[in-house]
C-alpha cells in the first residue's frame, strides 16, 4: 500500500496496489510469505516454465520473476501498461516498504561486491597502452606530470 501511494502522481494522493513495485506471494495457511520486487523491463517472454513447490503448494517460475514481459501483468501500470521497476523509494531513507512493515519481515541488506584490483590494474594497463599507442609516451608523461601540478 505504502509503496503505490509513494509513486502516486502527485505523491501520497492515491493508493492502488496494482502500482506498487512488490508483490507479495502469500499462503497464510502454511506461512509462506514471498516477496519480490519489480526489476528490468524484458521485451520477450523467456523460455523457463519451471515449477516449484514451496510447502506442498505449487508455483511456477513467473511468480517470482521480477521483469514485466508481455506475457504477464505483474509490474505494469494499469492504466498505460507500462513496466514499472523498483527505485528502492529513492530519495528516501530506506525503501518505505520496508520501513512501515509492521511485521518486520522485509529488511534491505547491501551487498559488496569484490572487485579484484588485478582486473583494474589490467583494465588500466590496457587503457594507457592504447593511449601510448596512439599519442607517444612523452605526450602520456607530459599530460600526467601536468595533472599533478595542478592538482598541487
Amino acid at each position: 500500500m505504502i509503496c503505490s501511494a509513494f509513486h502516486a502522481e502527485p505523491k501520497y494522493s492515491s493508493n492502488n496496489p496494482a502500482r506498487a513495485r512488490i508483490r507479495l506471494i502469500r499462503d497464510p495457511i502454511r506461512d509462506v510469505y514471498v516477496p519480490v520486487y519489480a526489476g528490468d523491463y524484458a521485451p520477450a517472454e523467456c523460455a523457463g516454465r519451471d515449477k516449484y513447490t514451496i510447502a506442498g503448494k505449487e508455483y511456477d517460475e513467473c511468480s517470482f520473476c521480477r521483469a514485466s514481459c508481455p506475457s504477464r501483468e505483474e509490474f505494469k501500470e494499469p492504466d498505460s501498461g507500462l513496466p514499472l521497476k523498483c527505485d528502492m523509494c529513492e530519495g528516501e531513507e530506506e525503501p518505505l516498504c520496508v520501513k512501515w512493515c509492521t511485521v518486520d519481515a522485509l529488511v534491505v541488506e547491501e551487498r559488496e561486491e569484490e572487485v579484484e584490483e588485478q582486473e583494474e590494474q589490467e583494465d588500466l594497463e590496457v587503457g594507457l597502452e592504447s593511449l601510448a599507442d596512439k599519442y607517444g609516451m612523452d605526450k602520456i608523461l607530459d599530460a600526467v606530470a601536468r595533472l599533478s601540478k595542478k592538482d598541487e
